[in-house]
């Protein structure tokens, strides 16, 4: 999660040893008995500041190939069914990095949510290493974190500069191994390969003979290699905002690039027409005029309070805020305060994209991000090919005003500490019954081919949804909600586009 990454992996290896594009085994076939974890049961103890809601904590394998080792506890909140239950619903908002348990949280305040919270017990959980899951994925202290950000050596391409972000990537990696508990070997496993074997034993320990699961961004991931994994344990599955798990880390990041340019031209046409925009009244100009405003911050970044704004956070903190029209007047209000040579709204935005509060204090998602990202794709270590891919992201998104935008992605799982456990690949899975892929047209942080090739690859039901944002369900649109209510709870889905 890295700027231009925004909610966005590692591809790495020689051509002469690049890993195999097929999926990883099936869990059940390396975990033969689990039963003293798939028995369980869960101690729900009424959440603290947060009744009626419960919270319990899952114990599941540090390693499923070792079930008799050490073990992890998984975090979860439960909002009970308040009318006729059909089961749990499983829920995860993406990342990676991100707290299935704050996600469930707010859903169950939601009255979009409510057809859903009558029939089924509402259940997030945060995957192994994330949220209040234990052991924490940590890297960086909080003074680490900004002085990371402060910094913009990312956007130094010189040899000396290129030389400098291997040496700091290689130091992160080492210093998330010297971090974790069980070190290396939690690193190891904190990947997608074992979020989905942690789900399939809360699955049971919930008592639930089928999962009904709803994933976001990554979440759609975890939903998708679930159903590979356990294709017959699957009552229903909507997952929107699509990752397309057969893209590379190369592919997925210069697509990723084009569609935030999208959803930058968009904000442009909607900007230019009114008469304060920052960026002028010509939408065909929004793109030079973005690239006057922050070109300058990579050689001086403007006060932002008691700190500074660089350029890697002005660029971050615009993504943030092309996650969500709604979001549209309040970046027009800081790219004009930036104009003004202040830049406090604009890294507020970037903040709440890392996950830093009011005090300074992190969450820890970037670091899981990372974490999880550098185990589930093959890795990309040739040079040539990293600046290949960083030449296409530029002219894909030429709004990053000559930036360099996911150098860090690519760079910093190639020296990552442990290997793979994941590769790209197109899903399969025989037997699945029809999921349900909600994809958006202008989605910027996953653009909407992935959607319809997902539910090509899983042959499920595809949802269009016509506008520009990252994922919409049960947020507001009374024919997206309305499909997928219909879907979660009777299996139907009538509407293809909203």
């Amino acid at each position: 999660m890295r700027a231009a990454a925004l909610l966005g992996a590692a591809l790495v290896l020689t051509a002469c040893t690049s890993a195999p594009s097929t999926p990883a085994p099936s869990p059940s076939s390396q975990a033969p008995d689990l039963r003293k974890f798939t028995g369980q049961q869960l101690a729900w103890t009424p959440c603290p500041a947060a009744a009626p809601l419960d919270c319990a904590h899952l114990t599941v394998p540090l390693d499923y190939t070792s079930p008799a080792g050490e073990t992890v506890t998984v975090g979860l909140l439960r909002h009970k069914a308040a009318k006729q239950r059909i089961g749990s619903l499983v829920v995860n908002p993406g990342g990676p990095g991100g707290a299935g348990t704050s996600m469930a949280a707010s859903l169950a305040k939601s009255p979009a949510a409510a057809p859903l919270l009558d029939r089924f017990d509402l259940v997030g959980f945060d995957p192994r290493g994330v949220g209040t899951s234990e052991p924490r994925i940590t890297c960086r202290t909080d003074a680490e974190q900004d002085a990371d950000r402060a910094s913009d050596v990312e956007s130094d391409m010189s040899p000396e500069g290129v030389k400098k972000q291997l040496a700091e990537t290689t130091a992160y990696g080492a210093k998330c191994a010297e971090a974790a508990k069980y070190g290396k070997a939690f690193l190891a496993n904190v990947g997608t390969r074992d979020v989905v074997r942690d789900l399939d034993v809360l699955r049971a320990a919930l008592g639930d003979e089928k999962l009904t699961y709803l994933g976001y961004s990554y979440g759609t991931q975890i939903g998708a290699a679930y159903a590979e994994a356990f294709p017959r344990n699957v009552r229903a599955l909507l997952l929107d905002g699509a990752v397309d798990p057969a893209q590379d880390i190369a592919e997925s990041l210069v697509t990723q690039m084009a569609g935030f340019q999208d959803a930058f031209t968009e904000f442009g046409r909607w900007c230019a027409a009114r008469s304060d925009c920052a960026l002028g009244r010509d939408p065909a100009r929004t793109t030079e005029a973005f690239q006057q405003l922050a070109r300058p911050l990579v050689a001086k970044p403007v006060p932002a309070g008691t700190r500074k704004l660089s350029f890697e956070d002005a660029v971050t903190g615009t993504f943030a805020a092309l996650y969500a029209r709604g979001d549209w007047p309040a970046l027009n209000g800081a790219l004009t305060q930036l104009a003004g040579g202040t830049g406090r709204s604009l890294l507020a935005f970037a903040d709440g994209y890392y996950g830093r509060d009011r005090d300074g204090h992190y969450s820890g998602g970037i670091d899981a991000y990372f974490a999880v990202r550098c185990v589930d794709r093959a890795r990309l270590t040739d040079r040539a090919a990293i600046d290949r891919a960083h030449q296409r992201m530029l002219a894909g998104a030429p709004f990053l005003a000559g930036g360099s935008p996911d150098t860090s992605e690519l760079d910093i799982c190639s020296t990552w500490p442990v290997p793979p456990t994941s590769a790209e690949h197109a899903p399969h899975a025989a037997g699945l019954p029809k999921p349900l892929v909600v994809s958006t047209t202008h989605d910027p942080a996953t653009p909407y081919q992935q959607g319809v090739d997902l539910a090509k690859d899983l042959d499920g039901f595809l949802l269009t949804y016509e506008g520009v944002q990252h994922t919409v369900f049960l947020d507001g649109n009374a024919c997206v909600d309305r499909a997928g209510v219909a879907y979660l709870i009777d299996g139907t889905a009538a509407a293809t586009r909203c």
